[in-house]
């Protein structure tokens, strides 16, 4: 059976002051995003496409744990593939070395950069602009969250060009030690825009949404519920069906409105929280 052909831009990198790996992707391709992005807290990240080869993922994670450098483990993966004239990869470590490879059969436009904290790759696109686009962003926009940084490399290459064929799908996975839903898991943002006329657009949007769910407002910016406050939310809650003791109407309506993991007591309100309620 005829392997993926993945034509893509991508971009993997890392974080190493908040210790964040990730992967974001675009292509004229259906569901980009379950054959791309790979990374793991603490290990590194991987995209790989064009004549794709998954297990480039799983296997390039294998070496990056057991301490192999981004050149050699792109040099290990692709010595022991036939087909790796035709595949395109790009490896960011747990150190923030990166490393970079295209094929010499990719179809053109082809071609990669790696910098430090970053591997850029695209095939199949309208030039060189795009793999430069992504590059320079990531580059100029340190200081911000990965996620954003990563979103923000997208749609600067698509700007810049994108894939040739067009745009169908994107996918954007950030990973992080414990810092994933409830402190119980290593994801801490995985989104995918499956089949989408404006993927780049969409999943940016998703973000938001994912951002507003999931986020988390600064200690020092949560408003201290006093009496005043503390009878407004009981009155709002209570006109939405949620009644009874202010802690249990809270939690329970912010169960329904997915904000579980932004609430803590009823002491203190996250100002997110406060807004929301006071917009239904």
């Amino acid at each position: 059976m005829a392997e993926p052909l993945v034509a893509t831009y991508s971009i993997a990198a890392c974080d190493l002051e908040s210790g964040q790996w990730g992967v974001a992707t675009q292509s004229k391709f259906l569901a980009v995003g379950s054959i791309v992005p790979w990374a793991e807290a603490g290990i590194g990240a991987i995209a790989t496409q064009a004549y794709a080869n998954p297990q480039y993922g799983p296997g390039g994670l294998a070496l990056l744990r057991d301490g192999a450098p981004a050149d050699e483990v792109v040099q290990r993966l692709t010595a022991a593939d036939d087909g790796r004239d035709q595949r395109q990869l790009g490896v960011v470590d747990g150190g923030g070395r990166s490393a970079t490879f295209t094929g010499s059969k990719c179809m053109d436009w082809a071609g990669g950069i790696a910098g430090q904290c970053f591997a850029a790759q695209g095939n199949i696109l309208i030039g060189a602009e795009t793999v430069d686009a992504l590059a320079t962003t990531f580059e100029a926009t340190t200081g911000r969250s990965l996620a954003e940084r990563l979103l923000d490399c997208l749609a600067a290459a698509q700007a810049a060009g994108g894939d040739r064929r067009g745009q169908q799908s994107a996918a954007l996975l950030v990973v992080e030690r414990d810092a994933g839903y409830a402190g119980l898991c290593d994801i801490v943002v995985d989104l995918r825009v499956d089949d989408h006329e404006a993927p780049v657009a969409e999943i940016a949007r998703l973000y938001d949404l994912h951002s507003l769910l999931f986020g988390k407002s600064p200690a020092t910016s949560w408003v201290t519920v006093d009496d005043e406050l503390r009878s407004e939310l009981s009155e709002r809650l209570a006109r939405l069906g949620y009644e009874g003791e202010l802690a249990d109407a809270l939690r329970n309506w912010a169960g329904t409105e997915n904000l579980e993991e932004r609430v803590d007591g009823v002491d203190r309100i996250d100002p997110v929280v406060l807004e929301e309620l006071r917009k239904r």
